[in-house]
């Protein structure tokens, strides 16, 4: 029983672990970055800043994940961690957005360096809180998380 919860939990750590990667390499490009996303927020296809993205994110997990109330508490010291590395993230890019034209590669790789530090750091926070919320859980909230997880698909979990 337990290898199987220490399965599914390294299961949901690399895909969380992945999507970190995988948002390093995307937001880091100047064109992509949050930061500048901001400041074309009146396109009407402009990308929402890392606080507006995870405000998405909780929403629709909240939804998904069928919280109880007896599971709130644990509920919002997850999103706490979530909102605070979202808006760790946006300072980030947003900074680099600022000197990106003035980068030479060198700085470029520096940046992709601390970016990817930070999403460690914030994974490094997101994981105890997630992992109490985790433990809590019924087992029909675990697989939903699981699949969500292993999916990134909430459609058909979200309350009706």
């Amino acid at each position: 029983m337990k290898q199987k919860e220490y399965q599914a939990a390294f299961r949901a750590t690399l895909v969380v672990v992945t999507v970190a990667f995988l948002s390093t390499i995307l937001f880091a490009s100047e064109n992509l970055s949050f930061a500048d996303s901001v400041k074309k927020k009146s396109s009407a296809v402009g990308r929402p800043s890392a606080v507006e993205y995870t405000e998405a994110e909780i929403n629709q997990l909240q939804g998904a994940l069928k919280i109880t109330e007896a599971q709130k508490e644990l509920w919002n010291n997850l999103t706490q961690v979530m909102r605070e590395n979202a808006k760790d993230m946006d300072a980030l890019t947003k900074d680099r957005s600022e000197n990106a034209k003035t980068m030479n590669a060198v700085e470029h790789l520096k940046f992709h360096s601390q970016l990817t530090a930070a999403h460690l750091d914030q994974l490094k926070k997101f994981i105890p809180p997630f992992e109490a919320l985790y433990a809590s859980m019924s087992n029909e909230q675990k697989k939903i998380t699981d699949t969500i997880f292993q999916t990134g698909k909430y459609a058909k979990h979200a309350r009706k």
